[in-house]
């Protein structure tokens, strides 16, 4: 039996083999934007992040490709929170700094720029997740949410893995997200976490 497509809106080479590991045994099949022919326009999705939330930025990405899909679509949004920053970067994770050829150098370095000189426990951070389904475009949304907890390093510690994970420090690993390997990471992650719970409810639901 095929089974139908749900498209996952995301264009992150980083986050679209860990999504479709998690929900491999769901009633879906996984496809993305690129694979729906859905063509990338720059000016009108990143407008689609400005809702100042993880879940108000991730309804409005599933709301938007499921009207060009057509078709179940799911999305999230994520970011790191340090507590000490007010919960910066949260929503503006992706574009913490100036815009810059190696992004997530940049941003993790203005990170490190913030908190110079902090000591561990002002340190404390947490990955967030928010996922919001949409079986149809004018249905109502069913969200998740995923967390994990930790806190940021002097200095990068790992290559694995994208974005802040060199610096997040996991509580559960007791190592950096950088020196963690995928299925470690995918265990405790905050993406991991809110997928999971997603691909549960999706398990007892009638296609």
């Amino acid at each position: 039996m095929v089974k139908p497509p749900l498209l996952v809106a995301t264009r992150s080479k980083g986050k679209q083999p860990e999504i479709k590991e998690i929900l491999e045994d769901s009633p879906y099949r996984c496809v993305f934007p690129d694979e729906v022919g859905i063509p990338e326009i720059p000016a009108i999705e990143d407008k689609l992040e400005d809702a100042g939330t993880f879940d108000g930025n991730a309804f409005r990405k599933a709301e938007y490709f499921a009207q060009k899909a057509r078709i179940p679509t799911v999305a999230d949004d994520s970011g790191i929170e340090v507590f000490t920053l007010g919960g910066q970067p949260g929503v503006k994770s992706k574009r913490f700094a100036l815009a810059s050829p190696n992004q997530d150098e940049a941003n993790n370095q203005e990170l490190l720029r913030r908190l110079a000189g902090a000591p561990r426990e002002r340190r404390k951070a947490r990955y967030r997740c928010c996922l919001s389904f949409l079986k149809a475009p004018d249905s109502l949304p069913k969200t998740f949410e995923g967390t994990c907890t930790g806190y940021i390093l002097e200095e990068p510690e790992g290559t694995n893995g994208f974005g802040y994970d060199p610096l997040f420090w996991s509580d559960d690993l007791q190592k950096s997200f950088g020196l963690a390997n995928p299925d470690e990471k995918h265990a405790v992650s905050h993406r991991g976490r809110a997928f999971r719970a997603f691909a549960e409810w999706l398990a007892q639901q009638e296609l």
